[in-house]
């Protein structure tokens, strides 16, 4: 029990992981797909994010020690799926207590959240869901009859014909079961009126914010990675490695300067490319308000890091200001909009209407 536990555990620390290093590009599609961030989506999404992992943890790990596997077969015959059934009926007592009949019903359980996201997040219907049951089981069943891919020297798990049925049917079930969900609430389609302008709030620039947050981390640790990098392979200077003052300074100033390009030519950083966002209207010349633009952003306050001292502590107070402002500003306009004097609009307003021919998401 305890290891089914851990297993869990661990299959949701990697969904959240991927949730997170996905979740900008994430809420840019949903914003030109669905015209806004819906939370029921979202966690659907980093729910079957969690359910991918959980597969596989649940069918793979824990990795046994290559000197104590014990080589298996394969169980090849169709029929004894019906045959477990039928032992676990003919059995003395509740059958759903005999083992064969109880890993029947998991197979199945463990399989029937893929038919659900198969219809509610994809919009296909039972055939898809069906190809998709079987793949995927197939998949599993095939890693575990290679061992692993090669890993192993031989099997240590059976590949079972069973298991890829009740898989299969699993997932048929759960995308039956998903037709209780709404119509509108179904599929991946474009809705007709992602491209009507919608209200400018401090939740959106909140979101805007974090976008930037997380962009602003991944290319920051991309900068200091690719530097540590190439001083232990390319330079060979361990020295330097150890000291990481030279991939410091790289994961600060690369993304500081990627992000005052973005906001120097386009105007928006990445969080407002992805929310839609766009900053206009200031009595200051277009490049020296995007310039206080970037300064009131991560960017700026990040790069006033890099001096140290003084100018550290002056970051870390900008950056209180900075959130301070986003709750008390208009439309949470916030820190760049002071600055530059901008006030926030949707990037949709100059729309004209929805796109022809959309279908409802």
């Amino acid at each position: 029990m305890e290891d089914q536990v851990l297993l869990g555990f661990i299959a949701i620390a990697i969904g959240v992981a991927f949730g997170i290093l996905l979740f900008v590009p994430f809420v840019a599609i949903s914003y030109r797909r669905r015209g806004r961030l819906g939370l029921g989506r979202t966690l659907l999404w980093l729910s079957a994010l969690i359910y991918f992992w959980a597969i596989w943890t649940y069918t793979l790990l824990p990795l046994p020690d290559p000197d104590t596997i014990r080589c298996v077969g394969a169980i090849t015959d169709p029929m004894s799926v019906v045959r477990d059934v039928q032992k676990a009926f003919a059995a003395p007592g509740n059958p759903l207590r005999q083992p064969a009949l109880l890993q029947l019903v998991f197979n199945v359980l463990l399989f029937l959240p893929l038919g659900f996201f198969v219809r509610v997040l994809a919009g296909r219907g039972i055939l898809v869901a069906l190809a998709a049951g079987f793949g995927l089981s197939l998949l599993i069943e095939t890693t575990q009859s290679t061992g692993v891919w090669g890993v192993y020297p031989c099997a240590y798990r059976f590949f079972d014909v069973g298991d890829l049925m009740t898989n299969t049917l699993g997932a048929v079930v759960g995308c039956t079961v998903a037709l209780v969900v709404p119509r509108s609430l179904r599929g991946a389609e474009v809705r007709p009126d992602a491209d009507l302008p919608r209200p400018v709030t401090r939740g959106r620039r909140a979101l805007v914010m974090l976008c930037d947050f997380l962009g602003y981390g991944f290319l920051s640790m991309g900068a200091g990675v690719t530097v540590q990098v190439w001083l232990e392979f390319v330079v060979k200077d361990r020295a330097a490695v150890l000291d990481g003052t030279l991939s410091s300074a790289a994961a600060t100033i690369v993304p500081s300067a990627l992000f005052l390009v973005l906001i120097l030519i386009g105007g928006r950083s990445i969080g407002d490319i992805a929310v839609q966002l766009r900053y206009t209207g200031s009595r200051l010349p277009a490049p020296f308000a995007r310039l206080l633009r970037w300064a009131g952003g991560i960017g700026g306050i990040s790069a006033l890091q890099l001096p140290g001292g003084i100018f550290g502590f002056a970051a870390a107070v900008l950056f209180l200001v900075a959130v301070v402002l986003l709750f008390t500003t208009r439309s949470g306009r916030g820190l760049p909009g002071v600055l530059s004097g901008q006030h926030l609009v949707d990037t949709r307003a100059d729309v004209a209407g929805p796109r022809p021919g959309a279908r409802r998401m």
